[in-house]
C-alpha cells in the first residue's frame, strides 16, 4: 500500500498543537522521533490517610487551551507530607504534587506562549504556578498584588473526573486558565526546586520592604530544613555575607555552611535561652543581628528569635504555613521597647516565581550546591516510601523522578 510520508507527519504534528504551513518542507527525521502517547496515564492517588494508590486514567483529549506534559520529577513538600498525614484540607481522594516538572508533549492550537511571553513548543520543559480564578487581584497584568495563596494550584484541587491534577503522575493536563512558564534552560534538580526556591524568593523580598536588610547586614537564619537552606542561598547570592545559621541538627549546620552561612550555632549545646542569644552574638563577633529569618514551624523557636535581634532590627516570620499553635512573647521586651520591624511570608506572588529562574541561575553561578538538598529520589510506585521518609526527616528534599 502506498504511503504519503510527509502527509502522514504533517497530521502528526497538527495533533501535537504544531501548524505546518502548506509548502514549507517537513523534516521527517525529527518528526520519526514523536511517540505516540499511550492511552492512559498513572497518576499516585491519596485515597486514605498515609496511603496512596497508583492508579490508571484515561489520557482526556487536549482543549485548544489545554498542554499535556509528561512528568519528569516532582518535590515532595511539607504540604504533601501534612495532607498524607492528617488531611486538614479534607481532600481525600486527591492526586498531590506542586513542585513539579516535566515535558510538553501535545498542546492545544491556542496555545504558542508561556505565562511570561516567552514561546512554547512541543519538548519543552515547563512549571506551572497557579490556576486563575474569578478574582481582580490575581493577574499577570500585576504581578505583585497577591500571593499565590489566593488561588488554585495543581496537587491541591478536588479530584474531578479529568483525574490528571497533581505532579505525583506521569502526565498532567494543565488547563486553560493556568500559568506555565517555559524553563527549559534550567536542568531537572533546579526544575524541581523552583517551587520552594520561590518561597524564599518572596520572604527576602518581603524582608527587603523593611528597609533593613543590607548587603552589610548580619542576619540569623533559624531552621535549617530545606526552607531554611534554600533562605540562606537566596541571601548569599544577593551577596549578602555575615550569614548565621541557628539548628538542632549538626549535618544541617554544616550544609548551611555549603549554602553560604558564615557560622552556624548548634541550640543543642546551650542551655536556655540566654546562652544561645550569648552563642548567636559571638558568632556575629559581639552584635546581634540586624535582620532575621524564622524557618521552623515550632512556636518555641518564634518566641526566642527576638533575643537574636538588635534595637531597630527585623524579622521574618516564614515558617508556620499551617497552624503550628501559640507562641508566647513579652510584646514590651520583644517588639516595642527595641522596635523591631516584622513582616510576614506566605508562599509567592507569580512575579517571585519568574524571578526565581534567575536566581538559580545565579546562585549555579556562584557555585552553591542547590542539587544536593535533593537527598533522595523515588520512582513513582514508591510514593508511599517517599512521603514516609519525608515525615521521618531522614533527609532534606525528597522527590518523584519518573525514568
Amino acid at each position: 500500500m502506498d504511503m504519503n510520508i510527509e502527509e502522514i507527519v504533517k497530521q502528526v504534528l497538527v495533533e501535537l498543537g504544531g501548524t505546518p504551513k502548506n509548502g514549507t518542507a517537513v523534516n521527517t527525521a525529527s518528526a520519526s522521533a514523536v511517540k505516540a502517547l499511550p492511552a492512559t496515564a498513572k497518576v499516585a492517588m491519596l485515597t486514605s490517610l498515609g496511603h496512596f494508590d497508583v492508579k490508571e486514567y484515561p489520557i482526556p483529549e487536549v482543549g485548544d487551551d489545554d498542554v499535556l506534559v509528561k512528568v519528569e520529577g516532582c518535590g515532595v513538600c511539607g504540604t504533601d507530607a501534612h495532607e498524607f498525614k492528617r488531611d486538614p484540607f479534607s481532600l481525600i481522594p486527591v492526586a498531590l504534587g506542586h513542585e513539579g516538572t516535566g515535558e510538553i508533549v501535545k498542546m492545544g492550537k491556542n496555545v504558542t506562549k508561556d505565562s511570561a511571553g516567552k514561546p512554547l513548543n512541543i519538548g519543552d520543559k515547563v512549571v506551572t504556578c497557579m490556576i486563575f480564578k474569578d478574582d481582580p487581584d490575581i493577574t499577570m497584568f500585576d504581578l505583585n498584588k497577591q500571593n499565590v495563596g489566593g488561588a488554585d494550584v495543581y496537587g491541591l484541587l478536588p479530584d474531578d473526573d479529568i483525574h490528571l491534577n497533581g505532579w505525583f503522575s506521569d502526565y498532567i493536563l494543565v488547563r486553560g486558565g493556568s500559568t506555565i512558564f517555559n524553563v527549559s534552560d534550567l536542568d531537572l534538580d533546579s526544575r524541581i526546586l523552583i517551587e520552594p526556591c520561590a518561597v524564599l524568593v518572596h520572604a527576602v523580598e518581603r524582608a527587603k520592604t523593611t528597609g533593613i536588610l543590607r548587603f552589610n547586614s548580619r542576619v540569623v537564619v533559624q531552621g535549617c530544613g530545606p526552607i531554611g537552606l534554600i533562605c540562606i542561598a537566596v541571601l548569599k547570592t544577593l551577596g549578602i555575607q555575615n550569614i548565621v545559621a541557628v539548628d538542632g541538627e549538626q549535618k544541617r549546620l554544616d550544609f548551611a555552611k555549603e549554602m553560604g552561612a558564615s557560622a552556624a550555632v548548634n541550640f543543642k549545646d546551650h542551655k536556655g535561652i540566654e546562652a544561645l542569644t550569648g552563642a548567636v552574638k559571638d558568632a556575629f563577633g559581639g552584635y546581634l543581628a540586624d535582620f532575621a529569618f524564622q524557618c521552623t514551624g515550632s512556636p518555641v523557636a518564634h518566641a526566642n528569635i527576638y533575643k537574636f535581634i538588635r534595637n531597630g532590627g527585623g524579622l521574618c516570620e516564614l515558617g508556620f504555613f499551617i497552624n503550628g499553635g501559640d507562641a508566647t512573647i513579652n510584646p514590651h521586651f520583644d517588639i516595642c521597647s527595641k522596635e523591631i520591624t516584622t513582616v510576614g511570608s506566605w508562599v509567592y506572588t507569580l512575579r517571585d516565581y519568574a524571578t526565581t529562574f534567575d536566581f538559580l541561575k545565579g546562585a549555579k553561578a556562584i557555585g552553591l550546591p542547590m542539587s544536593k538538598l535533593i537527598t533522595h529520589k523515588y520512582p513513582l510506585n514508591q510514593i508511599n516510601e517517599a512521603l514516609e521518609t519525608n515525615l521521618k526527616m531522614e533527609g532534606l528534599k525528597i522527590a518523584i523522578v519518573n525514568e
